[in-house]
């Protein structure tokens, strides 16, 4: 029971800067004049997609920033990490030696739930109208902007 009190004060990360390296949001970086390495990292409460979603606005943002309007994905990728969250519900047993901890004791289970969270990163190249041009690949980050619509409502 105490996994789904913990599951339902999740909500989806804030469509910030990420204040560590541990916590939710996006950073960037600039690796030379059109290239930049831009990530978003999720709680257990974003789903994939939504990761990605904000990686695409990201690069999009960076690049009008940058007095670009195109941008092309040079490598993207996605990573998964799953940790579990036991939830033990024994008591502590006396097993003839000492105290000890054992689920099983008393014949109550404990049950292992999956934690996920998803880092999305990219490196981007930003482009000028006329190398947009000449690649197949090209994003325009105010069509990107527009197709993804308003941030949610952040809690």
């Amino acid at each position: 029971m105490s996994f789904l009190s913990l599951a339902g004060c999740q909500t989806g990360p804030a469509y910030a800067p990420q204040t560590s390296p541990n916590s939710s949001g996006y950073a960037d970086k600039q690796l030379a004049t059109n290239r930049y390495r831009v990530s978003f990292h999720g709680n257990s409460a974003t789903s994939r997609e939504q990761v990605e979603d904000y990686l695409m606005r990201r690069a999009a943002e960076v690049t009008l920033q940058a007095g670009y309007p195109w941008f092309v994905f040079d490598q993207r990728d996605t990573k998964t990490k799953t940790r579990y969250y036991t939830d033990f519900t024994g008591w502590p047993g006396w097993g003839g030696y000492g105290w000890y901890w054992h689920s099983w004791d008393f014949g109550m289970p404990s049950e292992s739930y999956p934690i996920t969270n998803f880092t999305a990163y990219a490196e981007i190249v930003l482009l000028k109208d006329d190398q947009a041009a000449k690649e197949p690949r090209a994003l325009k980050a105010q069509d990107v902007l527009d197709h993804l619509g308003p941030l949610p409502q952040q809690q």
